[in-house]
């Protein structure tokens, strides 16, 4: 592609050198470029782009997008200037793989909690409604059928459009996306045309990013901020935050709810842990599906499925037929049933809330809720203490643990969590804090006694432990399976 056609919709501020020249290769890697590539200069949160563009003099580069020009210039590269470099990689991103996202309608959905059920059911509506589909999430991205492995929520502008494309190419109609706030915030979804964006719910989360709630509002509003006339806005306006999420979109307004009138009314009428009895707009519905947050969840799906203008009946009929996501709220039992283990991604304090108080509502009084609860390192501190205090607060036993410390010492870690419950004697008397994660979770299900529920959190789909940068295998749900049957021989 010639570089004239790459940077059409770009906004530029300034171009020196020949505009003629094909492009062999775009990148925002110096260590990839070469030979006839354009060069993206990109400032990230860690690392600025422009600091490399020496280490390409003689590589044969064709082009380099910048914010600013490098004191020394070849005279055989073409200078192109742009406001935010950022931006300008995703738009050069959707020309360079012929604008995929324009091929299929793709929505995004974004939220503090939430986001990875509803992309991933939107996904599986489509299907089971007759479509080719794809999938950008935190477990797993499909191409149609072909799981491709994940390794962040929201990949970069030019991995993002290089999947689009694959899925457009194999004749994919729909495609559905977790739209990070730090996606957002960093352009990632820039050049991207969405047939309709979701709001699930707005918590206290990534504030080691953002910094503060107001900033991380502003990521996931600048989402929407950008859909365009022609798309949906579909919001939980039971979320304080729900409405202010569409004050400045051009997109077409839509609302969900389990408690007020909406456009998409769900309600819960009977609660199990293998299932809810729900409505949707007044159908009933029994769904695979426990606790009020998947409850929002599902009637986020209900919604989206209906504007994209799939019918009704058969949206209706196929909610049943739909499957909880590997982590989320993911039962295992004894296998002499007595009892049960959940295990949750649940990694924030709100999410730690939701999940426990969807056990209560099932389990009553009729047993009791362990949770076994960590924090991760290198991340949001203050969420801490709060993790632990909320955790203490709902269940009857806490286990407080180790959950990817990183480059953190889980001792520390845990002391953080520990003050949540520093001036609550009732609290501390119910909570023992165990370091290592499988012994944490061997002492949660050996306390366990019959109709007692397990609640392993934090982990969730995650098959690795992250220590001092590597990262060793360990899976919450192989734990799970493993325990439970040797309590059971005991």
């Amino acid at each position: 592609m010639k570089i004239s056609e790459l940077i059409g919709k770009v906004d530029v501020k300034e171009v020196r050198g020949a505009t003629d020249k094909e492009i062999a290769m775009l990148t925002a890697d110096s260590r990839e470029a070469g030979e006839g590539a354009m060069f993206v200069a990109v400032r990230g949160v860690t690392v600025d782009g422009h600091s490399f563009i020496p280490t390409l003099k003689g590589k044969g580069v064709a082009a380099m997008v910048v914010e600013e020009l490098p004191q020394e210039m070849e005279p055989e590269v073409t200078y192109i200037t742009v406001a935010n470099s950022s931006v300008a990689l995703g738009e050069l991103a959707s020309m360079w793989y012929g604008e995929p996202s324009r091929k299929l309608k793709l929505v995004g959905v974004t939220g503090t909690n939430g986001k990875t059920t509803t992309a991933t059911l939107i996904y599986e509506m489509a299907r089971l409604m007759g479509h080719k589909a794809g999938l950008l999430s935190t477990v797993v991205n499909y191409v149609d059928t072909e799981a491709v492995h994940a390794t962040q929520t929201t990949p970069d502008a030019l991995t993002i459009n290089a999947l689009l494309a694959r899925m457009a190419d194999c004749g994919c109609e729909y495609a559905a996306m977790e739209v990070s706030s730090h996606a957002a915030d960093q352009h990632r979804i820039a050049g991207l045309t969405f047939a309709g964006g979701v709001f699930t719910n707005l918590t206290r989360d990534h504030l080691d990013y953002h910094k503060t709630v107001q900033a991380y509002l502003n990521a996931k509003k600048s989402f929407f901020d950008g859909l365009g006339p022609d798309a949906f806005a579909l919001t939980n306006i039971d979320d304080k935050t729900g409405e202010v999420m569409l004050q400045n979109t051009s997109a077409s307004r839509k609302s969900y709810s389990l408690r007020a009138m909406a456009d998409f009314r769900g309600r819960v009428i009977e609660s199990r842990l293998d299932g809810t009895l729900m409505s949707f707009n007044g159908r009933e519905v029994d769904v695979l599906f426990t606790g009020r947050f998947n409850a929002y969840n599902l009637t986020a799906v209900f919604g989206t499925s209906v504007l994209l203008g799939w019918d009704m009946e058969a949206v209706l009929v196929n909610m049943s037929r739909l499957v909880p996501v590997a982590g989320r709220f993911q039962a295992f039992h004894s296998p002499d049933g007595a009892v049960t283990a959940i295990v949750d991604y649940a990694h924030t304090p709100d999410a730690v809330v939701s999940v426990i108080t969807a056990i209560r509502e099932v389990v009553g009084n009729r047993g009791r809720i362990i949770t076994v609860v960590g924090a991760g390192g290198n991340r949001d501190k203050g969420k801490r203490p709060i993790m632990a205090q909320e955790a203490a607060r709902l269940s009857d036993k806490v286990v407080l643990t180790s959950d990817n410390p990183r480059f953190e010492e889980p001792a520390d870690i845990l002391r953080d969590m520990e003050a949540g419950i520093a001036d609550d004697a009732e609290a501390r008397r119910k909570t023992l804090s165990i370091v290592d994660r499988r012994e944490a979770i061997r002492t949660a299900v050996a306390l366990a006694q019959p109709g007692d529920v397990v609640l392993v959190a934090g982990k969730g789909h995650e098959d690795y432990q992250e220590v001092k940068g590597v990262k060793h295998h360990f899976d919450d749900r192989e734990e799970v399976r493993e325990v439970l049957n040797l309590k059971t021989k005991d």
